[in-house]
């Protein structure tokens, strides 16, 4: 058999770490880039044990030219795009910064994809984010966009570049649409993360407050593990779709809160502020959705709820 030649940009990431261990698992060459391989210190590929396992090249993907010289070297089968700020609060602050990191490096890849005329297949990470409020309904491949945040905007104008390259140029490219997904490789940006080590340390006998903004916000959350197995399915389709990707299940950050604080015997309540200076200038309150066509085509189904989820969240935390 021909080994597969798998391309992660945003292998140091939480999704390109577990993506990465599954395709290695599956046999596959993985190839990761970061702006700087050489300086980058990949720690979730260290903490999944894999860190040898995987060849590393910088890559610029806001340089067209940078872009053109890897893949022109490597030739990839599949590419993962996983890159560009991640952080939904972050991109208020910097709208620039991740507009290009979004939206400009994905039509780099697109169009040296075209250019090159490879036959690689592209995994283009798209975002909820992207429906805004969908007005009670559960979002499906073919809900309207309604961004709400600057992370929105770009990720909404990368899923439009992808689908018309693929239109206009028989690309095989396609979105996968993840909800919400956690996993102990997460940054202390993310509140999820804030959330557990915070509680953690109060289970310890920290005496500090766990300090938010709305916790009235309800999203969809899944493991991280099982989506990165989603993302491989649609690059293995006769015909390149985009998917939805989530539980199918919606909770409100406080009942996510209350399931971490109860693994550890702690009544929530008692250890949360709230703080308007961390609302959002502008949010998505109820974020619904409906994986069925994840379910029917990629016969993927998210198998941890909301509550699993906290549980080995905290688990994890306890053990470091």
């Amino acid at each position: 058999m021909i080994t597969k030649k798998a391309l992660i940009i945003g292998i140091s990431g939480q999704d390109g770490s577990y993506l990465a261990k599954l395709l290695l698992d599956k046999g596959y060459d993985v190839i990761g880039t970061s702006r700087d391989a050489s300086s980058s210190s990949f720690s979730n590929l260290n903490t999944l044990g894999i860190r040898e396992q995987v060849r590393l090249e910088s890559m610029s993907l806001n340089e067209f030219r940078s872009v053109l010289q890897v893949l022109s070297h490597i030739k990839p089968d599949e590419i993962y795009n996983l890159a560009g700020q991640s952080s939904v609060g972050l991109s208020f602050e910097q709208p620039v910064e991740t507009f290009d990191s979004i939206s400009i490096a994905v039509l780099n890849l697109l169009e040296v994809i075209r250019f090159l005329e490879l036959p690689t297949r592209l995994y283009n990470a798209c975002s909820s984010e992207c429906f805004g409020n969908t007005e009670g309904e559960p979002a499906t491949e073919t809900t309207l966009f309604k961004p709400r945040s600057p992370y929105a905007v770009a990720k909404a104008a990368a899923f439009w570049q992808v689908d018309n390259y693929r239109e206009a140029y028989g690309l095989f490219a396609c979105s996968g649409l993840l909800f919400n997904h956690e996993s102990p490789l997460r940054p202390e940006r993310f509140v999820t993360k804030k959330i557990v080590s915070t509680a953690c340390r109060i289970a310890k006998g920290s005496n500090e407050k766990l300090i938010l903004g709305n916790i009235s916000i309800q999203r969809d959350w899944g493991w991280a593990p099982e989506y990165v197995d989603a993302m491989w399915r649609m690059l293995q389709q006769s015909k390149a779709e985009d998917f939805v990707v989530a539980t199918g299940q919606t909770y409100s950050l406080e009942d996510f809160i209350k399931a971490v604080f109860s693994q550890l015997d702690l009544d929530y309540r008692e250890h949360i502020e709230s703080d308007v200076s961390f609302y959002r200038p502008s949010d998505i309150e109820v974020s619904l959705a409906n994986p069925d066509k994840a379910n029917r085509l990629l016969n993927w189904k998210a198998f941890n709820s909301m509550s699993e989820v906290a549980r080995r969240l905290v688990e994890s935390e306890r053990i470091k």
